[in-house]
């Protein structure tokens, strides 16, 4: 049980602050651009709170629990993003009229890019915390 809660809250900790850089700053323009006329005036804390614990289980069950090196995380984490995101994003290109392709591509490559490195570093740390 120690395993899961240290697990959990050091990827919950790296995938918020890695994801926070991209959302606040590489990428708002981008998505304000893309996808601006269905974005909320107000964005829903809530909503994103529950994603991200939700998310980040997922990730410590099916990635990090059965993970036996950094590789395998690494690689098992990257699996884990393009099909999640893959999924978020191939079901809004096919039913939201005007979803663009090009932010499928670069959301489904972030996604990748995220689990990965977040699986990666939450190896790596639990075995040195």
């Amino acid at each position: 049980m120690v395993f899961y809660i240290k697990t959990y809250f050091i990827a919950l900790v790296i995938f918020l602050f890695i994801d926070a850089l991209w959302l606040g700053f590489a990428a708002r323009k981008m998505y304000r651009e893309q996808i601006g006329f269905i974005l909320k005036e107000q964005f829903n804390f809530t909503a994103a709170a529950v994603f991200y614990l939700f998310f980040v289980m997922g990730l410590v069950f099916f990635v990090l629990r059965p993970a036996d090196s950094w590789q395998s995380a690494l690689l098992a984490g990257m699996f884990f993003g393009a099909v999640t995101y893959g999924t978020y994003d191939m079901t809004n290109l096919a039913t939201i009229e005007g979803w663009p392709v090009m932010l499928t591509v670069v959301d489904i490559v972030w996604g990748t890019f995220l689990c990965g490195i977040t699986a990666w570093l939450t190896y790596y740390l639990t075995g040195i915390i």
